[in-house]
């Protein structure tokens, strides 16, 4: 396992995920020679009746997730996603994978 000090390089939201399939928030980190992308998203295709989720499903996910970006935001002293650039953060990787990411809030 592997911790690195980075920051937000950009952040967006809109499709993203899986083959651009979700809705969501999409991140890149990084650093001095390193990057690397996470993704809060939920499906934004139509359900089918193969779905193993509901409409219910989706929208309590969607909720969470933007739960979630309330918690990043107040961590960020930030009011806006855009301005979550620039944020530093510490990305902790293992292997190639994403393991987890926080806000660096003691240095803001």
């Amino acid at each position: 396992m592997e911790v690195m000090i980075g920051k937000i390089n950009s952040v967006r939201i809109g499709h993203g995920g899986y083959q651009d399939a979700m809705i969501g928030i999409t991140f890149d980190l990084g650093g001095k020679g390193w990057g690397i992308g996470d993704h809060w998203g939920a499906w934004s295709i139509e359900r089918s009746d193969y779905c193993e989720w509901t409409e219910e499903d989706r929208i309590d996910q969607l909720g969470k997730i933007f739960m979630r970006i309330n918690e990043l935001l107040k961590k960020s002293k930030v009011d806006d996603v855009n301005k979550l650039k620039n944020i530093p953060v510490e990305v902790t990787i293992e292997g190639n994978t994403l393991k987890s990411w926080r806000i660096l809030e003691e240095v803001l």
